[in-house]
């Protein structure tokens, strides 16, 4: 990586020694040929890996001129890293930028089969060195770090900021200011054909992840900045105002649409199945509950158990500092409480049940504000009426006792 580090600064020097010679004799063009450094957006389709499925995003810094081409990068991270699993859930990952030969990273991807999408920045020399300084001070030890957020700061954004911070003009996307969407149905579009990856998701993401978000914070896609920039404009101060993108092309063709992941994990064990297997299996021990009691029993305590044991998770994402998974309606469904129904006395409380009763209820309710990992809307139902029927058998029994 140090060898990486001088081969920048060295094509960094030359840039800014080339430019104190020609800047004054020099004028803002769309195709201006005498500059010899490119700078562009790097846009790669998705991979196979959970991380990768949607997309990534990188800076190509190429001096033709001197023969230097690499590429920054901001997704840098390793799950050696002690507690990396339990540190992504709870917010705390830290990603490094990292700097690499052009040609090693284009490899990377070529072996992965993933599309690389190049668009060259419409850009002024000026500009080019302020995003080099810019680069290059980012990428001194005490700034490289940074604490990741998949919506809010991740390998897009900042490569984005970077370069639209360190311009003189100003970038205006032309489509992108009238959006209907969210976080959640934008990660859809590219986790729907992996549907455990898309139901894991959606069943730590809260309310936060379905409010409408604004064009800016849509960008937190790869694909989504691209196509913003492919049409976006760049605007100066003297009012003149150019396409900020000079040169859209593919290093490595896509072949599939750009919502389309190559996977395809629509089989028959999905998540639906699976809950729908669970809803069956309720139904039929609870219809034999009066002649044999105990299979219904055996049920019902492993649904409580698992329905528990996933609520204690939920409950700690509250402490997560991922902003969009602290409020999740589905705590009321996969709940903590539900451990209660294991301990006899608990579970024959009228008050107790009363309240697994009334969160099933808000449960349902709370479709209506928050989007629910698939399937479980037919389960928290399920479990109102067979509980509801429970209850009530109790009631009667306690009452003809008396």
């Amino acid at each position: 990586m140090k060898r990486f580090k001088y081969t920048f600064i060295s094509s960094l020097v030359v840039f800014l020694l080339s430019l104190t010679c020609n800047v004054k004799a020099q004028q803002h063009s769309q195709n201006n040929k005498s500059d010899s450094i490119q700078i562009s957006l790097l846009t790669c389709g998705p991979g196979e890996e959970i991380y990768s499925l949607y997309g990534h995003t990188a800076i190509r810094f190429h001096d033709l001129k001197n023969n230097n081409d690499l590429v920054i990068n901001y997704g840098m991270f390793s799950f050696s890293q002690r507690f990396f699993i339990l540190r992504f859930v709870f917010g705390l990952t830290d990603y490094e930028m990292g700097i690499m030969p052009f040609n090693a990273f284009m490899e990377e991807y070529e072996s992965d089969r993933r599309w690389v999408k190049e668009q060259v920045l419409n850009i002024t020399l000026q500009d080019k060195m302020k995003i080099a300084m810019a680069i290059e001070n980012n990428y001194l030890p005490e700034n490289r770090t940074y604490r990741y957020n998949y919506f809010y700061d991740n390998c897009t954004t900042r490569a984005r900021d970077i370069l639209i911070n360190n311009i003189s003009g100003t970038v205006e996307a032309q489509d992108n200011q009238h959006v209907n969407s969210s976080y959640r149905k934008e990660i859809h579009k590219w986790n729907w054909n992996h549907c455990w990856a898309r139901w894991g998701n959606d069943l730590l993401l809260g309310v936060k992840a379905d409010r409408s978000i604004n064009g800016n914070e849509l960008q937190f896609l790869p694909d989504n900045l691209s196509k913003d920039w492919k049409t976006a404009k760049i605007k100066y101060a003297d009012g003149k105002t150019y396409p900020f993108i000079s040169q859209e092309h593919y290093l490595i063709g896509n072949n599939t649409s750009s919502t389309e992941n190559n996977a395809n994990d629509l089989n028959i064990f999905n998540p639906y199945t699976l809950i729908g297997a669970i809803i069956v299996i309720i139904l039929l021990s609870s219809w034999k509950k009066k002649t044999h009691p105990l299979p219904y029993k055996i049920i019902m305590w492993c649904v409580w158990l698992t329905t528990g044991l996933c609520g204690i998770i939920i409950t700690t994402m509250i402490f997560s500092q991922h902003p969009t998974v602290s409020l999740n309606l589905q705590i009321l469904l996969l709940n903590p409480l539900n451990l209660g129904m294991l301990i006899p006395a608990l579970a024959r409380n009228k008050k107790y049940n009363f309240t697994i009763l009334a969160c099933l209820i808000l449960f349902l309710l709370g479709a209506f504000i928050q989007s629910y990992a698939d399937g479980l809307e037919y389960l928290a139902f399920i479990l109102l009426i067979v509980s509801q029927r429970d209850l009530l058998s109790q009631l009667l029994k306690s009452k003809k006792q008396q």
